[in-house]
């Protein structure tokens, strides 16, 4: 898909300017990684009196069928098709508008360090884009430019030029014209593309409405489709376009007024409101992480690849956890670690219940062993596959905690993440990510291998499509439960699989329990120590 933005100059002030406004240098040719593919951004010409800056996106359609192949729910026939044939990679839509945001963002902001007179200063501009989608036809093109001061040129592009009376596409060629400040240009079109498609390639949350906001201020709170678009952008999710109509309409009465939105809106109190704010990811699977190990009735826990030792700060808050342990390989992030729970101030009685230490989860270690529950908070995708079969070994085969509980990322909900570039992971130190199914096919394997049962549960908000954002799985020995004392009651089973209450099979085939073995030594030792005594009395 392809978008160039052309301006004209005077001797005072160049056309030229328009690559200090965009932050991009006439004379380079860039490129940069966008969620679903690459972004060029080229000046077919530059002069003092003329200057036309391209935007052309090359779209990935393996990195769009990889992220789309789980929404296929057994819908119509030709859904597979679909995934491979659409018009994603040439049409202007939300692809377009992210990469506008993320190229163009400094622009976007009306900013400009090395000319800061620049962004404030109406110029003429022309706006083309090639291929625009238009659900509602050339008509509804005019009526979200034209109000915003465009002088708008939608050319209806034919189905095929060969067959005229098949009619026109829902396709349109935008040429746009007026004066206007680049920032503003270019919140326009980060607004409305997705609005004439009427559709968006992520899942629309609430925080879509901060962002209409920010990039609709200044016009959108007068615009005479103020419903529509914001109905549009929202994925007509009613209760976000809701918020966002409030809003708009306090905004428009701040601006008659001549006061600050803020001010109109206090009827709330700062501080007493009591209105939820979103919970950070981290913060909701260290929650989860309690609650497992609270469910499990785990005393003494061990906080494996503990980082700068978040997890092990919470536990500490907690009266039930009487012994909790962190280890990484890292001695800088266990120096932090220490650090952030002030191990140096702590009490005696507190200290004793902490303890860091540093070690490699690849080998056994003696001083994993012993511990009700061990935890693997965001660890196993950090290390390479093949070294995963190590740790599962010292973990689980070693040193064997009653409960294990593994937190890992859900690479389908990467998607979700607009500003992560196709392709990539979250992290730059994570050899691999899995989606649910890979995750819990290795989960199965590690606990029928070494005799655990394990339990799956979401992480964040659990999207319909493509499931939380970290899933979590918590293993479990058959054989050995935590009372709610602390203490540790066998269930009767051996990490061999054998149960505790079996004994060797005798002669005859049939088996001894250990408590009739041990009765029947008994009683032969105490006919054994009879006869010697009346040997001796002989």
């Amino acid at each position: 898909m392809f978008l160039t933005i052309s301006t004209t100059g005077t001797a005072g002030s160049p056309a030229t300017d328009l690559g200090f406004l965009l932050h991009k240098h006439p004379d380079k040719a860039q490129r940069f990684s966008t969620s679903h593919g690459t972004a060029h951004v080229l000046y077919p010409e530059a002069g003092a009196e003329r200057c036309t800056a391209a935007l052309l996106l090359e779209i990935d359609p393996v990195a769009l069928v990889r992220r789309a192949k789980d929404r296929n729910r057994g819908g119509a026939p030709d859904s597979a098709l679909a995934q491979y044939v659409n018009d994603r990679p040439y049409a202007a839509s939300s692809l377009l508008a992210v990469a506008i945001g993320n190229v163009f963002s400094t622009a976007l902001k009306g900013q400009c360090a090395a000319r800061p007179e620049l962004p404030g200063a109406v110029r003429p501009l022309r706006v083309e884009v090639p291929v625009l989608p238009a659900r509602g036809g050339a008509a509804l093109v005019e009526r979200l430019f034209a109000p915003l001061g465009w002088t708008v040129v939608a050319e209806p592009i034919a189905l095929d030029e060969k067959f005229p009376q098949w009619g026109d596409s829902r396709y349109v060629r935008l040429v746009l014209e007026g004066e206007q400040r680049l920032a503003d240009a270019l919140r326009h079109l980060y607004v409305l593309l997705p609005v004439l498609d009427d559709a968006k390639h992520y899942w629309v949350a609430p925080d879509e409405v901060e962002k209409l906001l920010r990039a609709g201020e200044g016009w959108l709170e007068g615009h005479p489709e103020q419903r529509l678009i914001a109905d549009r952008y929202l994925g007509r999710r009613w209760s976000l376009t809701r918020d966002a109509l409030e809003r708009l309409a306090l905004a428009r009465l701040a601006e008659s007024d001549d006061t600050e939105a803020e001010a109109l809106d206090n009827a709330v109190d700062e501080e007493t409101d009591t209105e939820e704010r979103p919970v950070p990811l981290a913060v909701q699977r260290r929650a989860a992480i309690l609650g497992a190990l609270r469910a499990a009735g785990a005393a003494r826990v061990l906080d494996l690849g503990c980082g700068q030792g978040q997890l092990v700060g919470e536990l500490l808050k907690d009266p039930r956890f009487t012994e909790v342990a962190g280890t990484d390989v890292s001695p800088r992030a266990l120096a932090v670690a220490a650090r952030r729970l002030r191990l140096d101030r702590m009490t005696e009685r507190q200290a004793a219940r902490v303890r860091l230490f540093q070690g490699s989860l690849a080998y056994t270690d003696r001083r994993l062993a012993g511990y009700d529950a061990a935890v693997l908070s965001e660890v196993i995708e950090h290390l390479d596959l093949p070294r995963l079969p190590a740790l599962e070994h010292a973990v689980f085969g070693a040193a064997r905690p009653a409960t294990v509980v593994v937190t890992t990322p859900n690479a389908e909900y990467n998607v979700r993440w607009e500003t992560l570039p196709a392709g990539h992971v979250r992290h730059s130190d994570h050899r691999f990510e899995w989606t649910r199914e890979e995750f819990r096919t290795w989960a199965a394997e590690v606990a029928e291998r070494y005799g655990y049962e394990v339990a799956y549960a979401p992480v964040g908000p659990d999207d319909p499509e493509v499931g939380p954002p970290t899933q979590m799985a918590v293993f479990t020995r058959p054989d050995e439960t935590v009372k709610p004392d602390g203490t540790k009651q066998s269930n009767g089973t051996k990490p061999d699989g054998t149960k505790q209450g079996d004994g060797a099979k005798q002669g005859d085939g049939t088996k001894q329990s250990n408590g009739t073995k041990q009765s029947n030594e008994m009683k032969q030792g105490n006919e054994a120590n009879q006869a010697t005594k009346q040997e001796k009395a002989a």
